[in-house]
């Protein structure tokens, strides 16, 4: 289903081909995110890949840069993580060199030109300012920042005002060079794709140095009770995120808790669908999800609920959490919620673009690449008793934490609430 190998410069390419495709995705990933930043540089790796945008020696201008993809219906983006960054073009199959020729060439000939730099900070300035006015998207951002506090875990990837503002060329400069190589790399091949595209994306990517491996600073997690965050801001709805530490992308049980984060809250028929908004009326939007990065991971739970209900929706919560840990999971519930997370997983892997995410996430973070077929067996295999280990393990006072954001000043009120 696929193949991986190696370039002359050490550069990791994956190839996924699908015979019913017509289109062909090229994605670029780099082990480049804000994981990988000192605090007087928080907002750097998001930052630069904004300036990827901004001009090449052969396309001077982001007209010139968008207009290449344009004028072939192409779609074409990045995005930038904590682990990682990406960049990636999506056209029809007969225009992969063209795709090629683009995403090399932003990424290995961009400019940084000063002035560019200079105009693109109040661009991300209003980007944070965006998220900040969008709190069902920036209680995410203060999840991670309660979790993981003042370490390249708990910063905003975006960065902040005062860290972006204070950004100079030539830091952009050194982090392109420490960050952007062949060892830190792969470029990731999917859907329609010629029997030439191996030896073109050695020709295309050729320049891009060898370089070493870019080392993150390891997490450190420390909590021996209940935490909470309170970002106080007048909203007419408060959100929140309820959810324990838990396990990173190499631990056995990582599938144990997909299959219970999915039981909780991942479908419309979950437990917590169910129980707060059918039942008690007191979210329009509910929904339990996992997070596994390389050194550390977490089950939350993320609500917009009435200001007034807030400690009902909490409690709700909790008691979901608690009947997950003290009542095995019946054999039917088991089935439907493995069986949701094969089917959703099916259904997502038929275009290249998430084919190519695929595996191309899994490699930049695991150095190792299962099948889908491969991760079908481990959901699969997952048992009842391994969702009361977990749930067991996971679901403990000490590991609950809770971050808000809505019209409230102390978090006393909310500390008292939390215990299972």
């Amino acid at each position: 289903m696929f193949k991986k190998s190696i370039l002359k410069n050490g550069l990791c390419l994956i190839e996924a081909p699908m015979a019913s495709s017509q289109a062909v995705t090229v994605l670029v990933l780099f082990s480049a995110g804000s994981k990988y930043e000192t605090k007087q540089i928080n907002g750097i790796s998001h930052f630069l890949e904004h300036m990827f945008f901004k001009g090449t020696k052969k396309r001077s201008t982001t007209r010139a840069i968008s207009e290449v993809m344009d004028r072939v219906g192409g779609k074409y983006n990045a995005f930038t993580s904590k682990e990682f960054t990406g960049y990636w073009a999506k056209v029809g199959g007969d225009q992969l060199e063209l795709a090629l020729d683009w995403v090399s060439d932003i990424l290995l000939n961009s400019k940084f030109d000063e002035a560019e730099i200079t105009k693109e900070k109040g661009v991300i300035i209003e980007e944070i300012n965006m998220y900040y006015d969008t709190p069902m998207i920036y209680i995410a951002e203060l999840w991670e920042r309660l979790l993981y506090g003042d370490q390249p875990a708990g910063w905003d990837t975006t960065g902040t005002k005062e860290s972006v503002s204070a950004l100079a060329r030539q830091q952009f400069l050194n982090y392109f060079k420490e960050h952007y190589n062949a060892k830190n790399a792969l470029v990731c091949l999917a859907g329609h794709i010629s029997d030439a595209a191996h030896q073109k994306v050695g020709q295309y990517f050729a320049s891009l140095s060898k370089g070493a491996e870019s080392k993150k600073i390891a997490v450190q997690e420390i909590q021996v009770k209940p935490e909470v965050l309170v970002f106080s801001k007048e909203t007419d709805q408060t959100h929140l995120c309820l959810g324990v530490r838990a396990y990173d992308i190499n631990h056995k049980d990582r599938y144990a808790l997909a299959v219970l984060g999915n039981l909780l809250g991942g479908m419309m028929s979950s437990r917590l669908f169910i129980s707060v908004r059918e039942q008690k009326g007191l979210a329009y939007y509910i929904k339990t999800s996992v997070e596994n990065y390389t050194d550390t991971g977490y089950l939350v739970t993320q609500a917009g609920v009435a200001n007034g209900r807030v400690a009902e929706a909490v409690k709700e919560i909790l008691e979901e959490y608690q009947k997950a840990r003290d009542k095995k999971v019946g054999l039917v519930e088991l089935k439907k919620a493995k069986e949701n997370l094969i089917g959703s997983m099916r259904l997502s892997l038929e275009t290249s673009d998430e084919l190519a995410s695929w595996f191309a996430v899994q490699e930049i973070l695991k150095k190792e690449i299962l099948t889908p077929e491969q991760i079908i067996a481990k959901i699969s295999a997952v048992t009842a008793s391994d969702l009361a280990r977990v749930a067991g393990g996971i679901f403990q006072s000490a590991k609950l934490n809770l971050a808000l954001i809505g019209p409230f000043k102390e978090k006393e009120g909310f500390e008292k609430l939390l215990k299972l």
